[in-house]
């Protein structure tokens, strides 16, 4: 059986992350997948196609940019839905798998629609299936719309969270029209590696480092008024950090700081560190939970996002973070929460389902 996964990430890389994750799962369990991203590429995660790069501007997201850093015109958007089209007709899969969309990602519409619809066309016709994350950013005017596409585009919608933690319908109130179609599978992480023995090192991350510069100043600042002053501070600011913002941190960086870009052990560093330090999207809490780590929380909130906050509170109402929100986000305030966090418990083992991309596999394996 073969998956076509289109994924596209505009801003950070997680979308294409754990895109990446259920990939692997789904090859696991013997499906042929053609992972297709609309993404840049992102060293370390391989895609089966890459189609003309397209990101956003900004954090508004209301406008792409090609490979060169150009806005988009509709003759750029003409060509590559015209490929994703070829690529999808070339592959000839029995399950079309959609992320996000039509629940985000409305920019690419251009090229989404043409898909479904001519998905819609064949015979026998494709499974197709939508591979969400726990919470959405609410748009309670697009609501209505959205469930019509869902309802007629797809026949399943798996959401890749535990709704112990977070029901769908929190973020989206037309949950209850796609019942029988909306399909929780647990939170979608990679396996992780052996745990090591516990350390003291408080490991600092940004993500894919967009937004992430202030968050690391902050804590380096921050160091020297906490109870882990004497540890070893890993901060790792991510593969798009700019230049220019990595110059500076290096700059501001004092002993006892080990700053980085990135590390592909990570996981391993996040379960043997003593505490973490992060903003707070899907990848990132997902591996902190899986670690089982102390954990302090920044959501990232600009631009009126409401994910990572919402996301970060229901954490920490069950003991499993300290959160400062970013509004707030002082020397003084991290340090208070990085010590307080330090004196916490670990977070229960069985706090929210991790088997996100092995239930997803498994649900397709029936669908099909």
């Amino acid at each position: 059986m073969k998956v076509f996964f289109y994924v596209q990430h505009l801003l950070g890389i997680g979308h294409l992350k754990r895109a990446a994750t259920l990939a692997q799962a789904l090859r696991g369990a013997g499906f042929q997948v053609a992972l297709v991203s609309g993404g840049a590429p992102v060293s370390g995660i391989a895609v089966d196609v890459q189609l003309a790069p397209a990101s956003a501007a900004d954090m508004t997201f209301r406008t792409l940019l090609d490979e060169n850093g150009r806005p988009v015109d509709e003759a750029w958007k003409r060509a590559r839905a015209a490929a994703l089209l070829d690529v999808w007709r070339a592959v000839r899969a029995d399950v079309l798998l959609v992320e996000l969309f039509p629940f985000g990602r409305r920019q690419m519409r251009f090229e989404l629609m043409p898909l479904l619809e001519d998905a819609r066309r064949l015979t026998p016709r494709p499974l197709v299936v939508c591979s969400v994350r726990d919470l959405l950013q609410p748009r309670p005017d697009r609501e209505q719309q959205t469930a019509d596409l869902a309802l007629r585009f797809f026949d399943h919608i798996l959401v890749h969270g535990d709704p112990h933690l977070a029901s769908f319908e929190r973020t989206f109130g037309a949950a209850r029209a796609l019942e029988g179609r909306l399909h929780y599978t647990g939170y979608v992480v990679a396996p992780s590696a052996t745990r090591a023995a516990a350390g003291s090192e408080v490991l600092v991350s940004a993500g894919g480092g967009a937004v992430g510069r202030r968050l690391l100043e902050t804590a380096i600042a921050a160091r020297e008024q906490t109870l882990l002053r004497g540890s070893r501070w890993r901060l790792l600011a991510g593969i798009n950090c700019s230049d220019a913002d990595f110059r500076d941190l290096t700059r501001q960086a004092k002993p006892g700081i080990v700053l980085e870009r990135s590390r592909a052990d990570f996981q391993q560093l996040l379960a043997s560190c003593a505490l973490s330090v992060s903003q707070a999207g899907y990848n990132t809490v997902a591996e902190t939970l899986q670690a089982r780590v102390r954990a302090v929380f920044v959501p990232f909130a600009a631009g009126g996002e409401t994910e990572q906050s919402l996301r970060a509170e229901l954490l920490a109402a069950r003991g499993a973070a300290v959160v400062v929100p970013e509004a707030a986000l002082t020397p003084e305030a991290l340090a208070h929460a990085v010590n307080r966090a330090a004196r916490a418990p670990r977070p229960a083992a069985d706090l929210v389902d991790l088997r996100g991309a092995q239930r997803s596999a498994e649900l397709i394996k029936e669908w099909t």
